[in-house]
This record gives C-alpha cells, structure tokens and sequence, in this order.
C-alpha cells in the first residue's frame, strides 16, 4: 500500500506506543515465571504478537486484551515449530529458552530474518550443551536441550540480542554459568534486560559489561507491569515535533525507566540547538531552525533513519557515526537511506572507514520513496513529507512491526496523509 505523506502542521499531544524491546523481555520473564503474570498496555505491533505467540507455544496461557495482558508461565513446549515472523529480537531472545527444554525445535524466520547471521549464537549454544542445525548460518534453526550452563565467550560487535537471550535463559539451567563478552554494542538494551530481571526475582553479577556471573537453578517471580513507551518510535515523533509543530506538538508517555537506547535522541536535539522542555505528561520541542551536528549512535542504531531524516532540514551536515551497526537490520539502512534519501534531493554520503554517515540538507524534492519493508525507513520517509514536501512512501504496511497505529496517530495531531 501507498500513503502521501503532505507538509503538515502538527499540533496537540500524541501518545509514543508501547516498547516491542521491553515487551518481548517481559513475555519472556513471564513464560519462564510459574504461576501468573500482568503485562500492562501491551505492545500489539507484528514483533510483539508474535513473541506472544511463541511464549504461547512454548507453555505459556495467553490472554490478550487491548489495555492487558494475563500469562500463566511455565515452559513446557506445545509445538516442535515456533514462528518468529521478521523479529531478529525475537529469534535471538526465544532460541535459548527453547534451548532449555529437551523438545527438539524449529525457530522460523520470514522476510528479512532469513538473511540474518545466526552462526555465532549457534556456536554459543552448543558451547552451553544444546544441539543446533542452522541453514548455512541463518534461520530456520534447529534446536534441542537441554541447555547446561558453562562458560563461554561471545563477540557482543554484532548485536547484543543474542547475550539478552542468555542472560534470560541461562538462570534457569541446571548448573552456574559465565559470559565472557568483547566488544558489546547497544549496551542499554542489556542494561533493560537486566532490569527485567531483577524485577523478576533473577540475580545476575557483571564487571563493566564484560563477564556476567550467572547462578544457575534460579526461579523467576510472577509480575505485574507495565510495558514502557517506545523511545524508538518515540524519536520520530520528537523529530516532529522540533520540524512541524505548530505551536507546539506535545509527545506523551516517554519515561526514563527501563533504560532505552533510544531516549538519546533527546541529546541528539539538544546538540542541534533544539530546546526540550519535560512537562506534567511529556516532552515539548521547540520548532525552529537547527544547525548541523555530530554524534555516536554505536549504541542506538536505530536513531540513524530519524537523525538522518530531521538532519535534512538542518543548517550544515550532520554527521553520525556507528554506521556499521546498519548492514543487518530489516534493511541495509546505510545504503537505503542514500538511496532512498537521494530521491528526495538530500545528498548522504557513507564512509566505512571512518564509520561515518553523513547528510548535506538541501531543499526537499517531492518524489516516491521506498520503505524498503523496513518499519524506520517508512517512518523517515514520512518525516522528510511531513516537514519538507509531498512524499509518496511504497509498503507503507511495513509499521506494523512495532507502531501500527502510526499514520492513524499523527493524522490525529494534523498529519495529511493522502492515497497515491
């Protein structure tokens, strides 16, 4: 399907949706807690869902309601095939609680998650005592447990999905277990992981990241919580509000607790010259002309679609480094937003010797954009016609991974959105 995207006023409050990141933690939290838990304002993106649906076949009793989620856990697998749809959390989160039990498994991927390298949590899992096929190192993926615990060291350059997974699954093997872990990325999704789990009853000891201590034979606690709202959807709705907001746009429901790689967005608009206020309910940026900027997102990749969208409409180029975090996402983002950016006239340029990508604004071209079947891309590409000129984005659909409501939302607070 295709949307219009039209240079819009925006105005009001919006509300950020839930986080697929802390939901899919909590369901997993929840699968492996006997007796039950309460997930509060669920996720009901396609990533979610389809972790629900997983925890279901892997034991857990599922009810799902719009404001509220009932589990009763305990892992006790009720399928010998488990569909992941394109959630590379998902696949690296579920494979080693699979791993646990001694049900042989067949993790399915679609889209996108079958291109993705699996071989290093593979070799990781063997290491720890599970039986695991892969197809020439990426999904589907077979596995069989039990899971034992031990000692292994893991390369954390890639993604830090896979140590999530551990860490979730490895308190409940049989015997004590250590990660030794190198060059960790995304570190704040780690540290939300492990705030899942002391939440949950699970005691986990680390040194700076780098070795996790990890007592085996533990219990998790049933729950009652509350998912948070998404920093990463949230980034794009900040980003408008700095570029369309009329008098001002008011983005709702964005805490500091659990940590978020995302919530650096905030610092991102402030070294432009932005100005964020944080109100009773939310925070409120001031729409106005910005200036170029640097910054690091090795540990956020998934600001780089909307830095580099508002980074268009900066005065100066704007430079982001950690560019090579983007080669195995739903897309290979580096290269799309050059691709796709260049259709709207905004010039990005891409070093990998100096991990660096770069964007020259310039006055935006009306033009047709891909969305690539990246759930971003789409969001960026509505940027650049919400705050620049009109936009017409192809597989719009692609939002249902983690924020369906998104055009529905922005239409709310003036977003114009017309069919092609």
């Amino acid at each position: 399907m295709n949307l219009v995207a039209h240079p819009s006023d925006l105005s009001g409050r919006i509300e950020v949706p839930s986080s697929k990141s802390h939901m899919q933690r909590l369901l997993a939290a929840g699968l492996l807690a006997k007796g039950e838990s309460w997930i509060r304002r669920p996720s009901h993106g396609a990533d979610a869902m389809a972790a629900a649906e997983v925890a279901a076949g892997l034991g857990a009793d599922i009810e799902i309601g719009e404001d509220a989620l009932k589990m009763r856990g305990g892992l006790s697998p009720r399928t010998d095939i488990l569909h992941l749809g394109e959630s590379g959390l998902g696949m690296r989160l579920f494979s080693p609680i699979a791993a646990l039990a001694s049900t042989p498994m067949t993790m399915m991927a679609e889209g996108s998650l079958k291109g993705r390298p699996m071989q290093t949590m593979a070799d990781a899992l063997t290491a720890l005592g599970a039986e695991v096929n892969l197809n020439t190192g990426r999904p589907p993926i077979q596995l069989k447990g039990p899971l034992s615990g031990g000692h292994v060291t893991l390369d954390g350059g890639t993604s830090s999905q896979f140590l999530t997974g551990l860490l979730m699954a490895l308190p409940c093997a049989a015997a004590d277990s250590v990660l030794e872990v190198s060059n960790l990325k995304s570190k704040p999704y780690v540290d939300m992981t492990l705030e899942v789990l002391s939440s949950t009853g699970i005691s986990i000891h680390h040194e700076d990241h780098q070795r996790f201590s990890i007592p085996g034979g533990q219990h998790y606690l049933p729950f009652d919580e509350t998912v948070a709202g998404d920093w990463s959807a949230g980034a794009f709705l900040l980003i408008l509000a700095a570029l369309c907001g009329e008098p001002f746009l008011e983005v709702d429901g964005l805490g500091n607790q659990p940590t978020q790689a995302d919530q650096a967005v905030t610092g991102a608009l402030l070294l432009s010259g932005a100005k964020l206020m944080r109100t009773e309910t939310g925070i409120r940026v001031e729409r106005g002309r910005r200036k170029g900027f640097r910054f690091d997102a090795t540990h956020c990749p998934d600001l780089f679609p909307p830095l580099a969208a508002f980074a268009a409409f900066c005065k100066g180029p704007t430079v982001i480094t950690g560019l090579h975090r983007l080669q195995h996402k739903e897309s290979d983002r580096g290269t799309a937003l050059q691709e796709e950016f260049a259709k709207a006239g905004i010039q990005i340029d891409l070093n990998s010797t100096e991990d660096t990508l770069t964007v020259r604004p310039g006055p935006i071209q009306a033009a047709k954009l891909s969305g690539r079947g990246d759930h971003r891309m789409v969001m960026a590409a509505a940027v650049l016609g919400l705050a620049g000129a009109p936009i017409e984005i192809e597989g719009v659909e692609a939002v249902a991974k983690s924020y369906p409501d998104f055009f529905d939302a922005l239409s709310e607070v003036g977003a114009r959105f017309g069919k092609a």
